[in-house]
C-alpha cells in the first residue's frame, strides 16, 4: 500500500528502502528465464555471481547462488546460455539494489527451445503475420539496398561481392550489428527500423551465416518478427543455410537459403538481362518479319486475282452483255413501233374512209339551216326556206321548193 507522506512529513531514505524490501519479500520465489551474460566464479568463494538478461529487451538483473547450486549445472551452463532459474527476489537496502537469490538453475534444452518456437510460430501465424497476401514484391532493380549483418562477416562479403558482380552499379547501406548473443535482437531491430525509415532504400536484407539453434535464436525473437512485419520496405531473410528456418524467414517478404542466394534474388544479373534484351529484340524482329511476309503474301495473292490483274475484264464482259440487251431492246421496240405504226395506218384509213369528208367526196351533201342545224327530215324545213348545202369542195345556198 502507498505510504502517506507530505512535503512536511517525508520518509527517510532508509525507511523507503525498508518498505521496498518488504514489498519485494512478499513476491516470494519465482521461475525466471533469461540468458547468462556475465558469470563470476571466484576461486574459494562460496557464492557465484551472474547476470541474467532478457534477450528481447535491454533489461538485466543480478543473480547470486551458492556454489553447490551452480556446480550442479556448471558442465552445461556458461555465458550466453539460456536458463530457467528458481529464485527469490532480494532487496539490498544499503545500496538500494535488486537481485535474485537462485535456489535452482535449469538449462533450457534445444528440444524445449524448439517447442517454444513452435508455439510462438503458431501464435504469430494465427495473427496473420505469415499470410502470403501480406508479402510485398521486390523491386526489379533496387537502386539502394539496406544490409543488416555482422561486422566484417562472411555474410556481408557474400552479399556485397555477388550483388556487385551481378550489377556493378548497385549501392548498399550497411548496418553492422551483433548477430548472436544478448545484444543481437535490439541492434537488429534498430537497424531494420533505421533502414525502413530511409526513403531511398528499396529493399532490406538481413543476413547471417550458419550456426547452431542457439546462435540463430535472435532471428526467431518475437520483437524482431513484429518489427519486420511492420516494415513498409520489402525485407529479405538470409539467415544460416538451407536447413535453418528461423521465424524471420516466415515473416519476411522473401526467404533466401543463404546470403549468396539473397544477392542473386535481389539483384538481377546484368549479363542475363542483356541476353534477355537481345533475345527479345530478335524475337520482335522475327515477329515483325513474319508479319510483313504474311502481309506480302496476302497482298500478292490479292493482286493475283483476275479482278486485280485485269480490272476492266468484268466491265468488258458486262459491256457485251449490255450491248446485246440494248440491241435486243432496240429490235423489240422497233417491232413494237412498226406494229403500232401499221395499226395506226389501218386505223387512220378506216377513220378516213368513215369520215364525213369522204362521204361528201362520194357525192353526198349536208343540208344545214341558218343556225347550223343539220336537216335530217323534210318536215324540219318549210317551203322557200334558204338552206346551206355543204359538199366536198365547198358549200352553197339552196331554197326549199314545194
Amino acid at each position: 500500500m502507498a505510504a502517506n507522506t507530505t512535503p512536511e512529513a517525508p520518509l527517510p531514505v532508509g525507511e523507503v528502502s525498508r518498505l521496498i524490501g518488504g514489498w519485494i519479500d512478499r513476491l516470494g520465489a519465482v521461475w525466471v528465464e533469461g540468458q547468462i551474460t556475465q558469470l563470476s566464479r571466484r576461486p574459494g568463494a562460496g557464492v557465484v555471481f551472474l547476470t541474467l538478461r532478457d534477450p528481447s529487451y535491454d533489461i538485466s538483473v543480478s543473480v547470486t547462488c551458492y556454489r553447490q547450486v551452480f556446480d550442479a549445472v556448471a558442465d552445461v551452463v556458461g555465458e550466453g546460455a539460456r536458463v530457467v532459474v528458481l529464485a527469490k527476489p532480494e532487496w539490498y537496502a544499503p545500496r538500494g539494489q535488486l537481485s535474485l537469490r537462485a535456489a535452482e538453475i535449469r538449462p533450457v534444452g534445444v528440444g524445449e527451445l524448439l517447442a517454444r518456437l513452435e508455439q510462438l510460430k503458431k501464435a504469430l501465424a494465427a495473427e496473420g503475420l505469415f499470410a502470403p497476401e501480406r508479402k510485398k514484391p521486390l523491386p526489379f532493380l533496387p537502386q539502394l539496398i539496406g544490409l543488416v549483418c555482422g561486422r566484417a562477416s562472411a555474410a556481408e562479403r557474400d552479399v556485397l561481392e555477388n550483388a556487385r558482380h551481378r550489377w556493378p552499379a548497385v549501392r548498399f547501406e550497411v548496418r553492422n550489428v551483433a548477430v548472436q548473443g544478448v545484444h543481437a535482437v535490439p541492434q537488429v531491430v534498430q537497424a531494420v527500423k533505421e533502414l525502413d525509415a530511409m526513403e531511398d532504400v528499396d529493399v532490406i536484407v538481413v543476413a547471417r551465416g550458419g550456426g547452431s539453434v542457439e546462435d540463430l535464436l535472435p532471428f526467431s525473437d518475437e520483437q524482431l518478427v513484429r518489427a519486420v512485419a511492420q516494415c513498409r520496405t520489402p525485407v529479405v531473410s538470409a539467415i544460416g543455410h538451407e536447413p535453418d528456418n528461423p521465424l524471420l524467414d516466415h515473416v519476411a517478404d522473401l526467404r533466401a537459403s543463404t546470403p549468396t542466394d539473397a544477392a542473386k534474388k535481389v539483384v538481377p544479373d546484368v549479363g542475363e538481362e542483356v541476353e534477355r534484351v537481345r533475345m527479345l529484340r530478335d524475337r520482335a524482329r522475327r515477329c515483325v518479319g513474319a508479319f510483313v511476309e504474311r502481309e506480302e503474301r496476302g497482298l500478292a495473292h490479292a493482286l493475283a486475282r483476275p479482278s486485280m490483274e485485269d480490272p476492266h475484264r468484268m466491265i468488258d464482259e458486262r459491256a457485251d452483255h449490255v450491248a446485246a440487251l440494248l440491241e435486243r431492246g432496240r429490235r423489240t421496240l422497233g417491232h413494237l413501233l412498226d406494229r403500232a405504226d401499221s395499226e395506226l395506218t389501218h386505223t387512220h384509213a378506216r377513220v378516213v374512209a368513215l369520215s364525213p369528208a369522204a362521204t361528201l367526196r362520194r357525192g353526198y351533201a349536208v343540208l344545214q339551216k341558218a343556225d347550223g342545224h343539220v336537216v335530217r327530215d323534210p318536215a324540219e324545213v318549210s317551203e322557200g326556206e334558204a338552206l346551206r348545202a355543204r359538199v366536198a369542195d365547198g358549200e352553197f345556198t339552196v331554197k326549199v321548193g314545194e
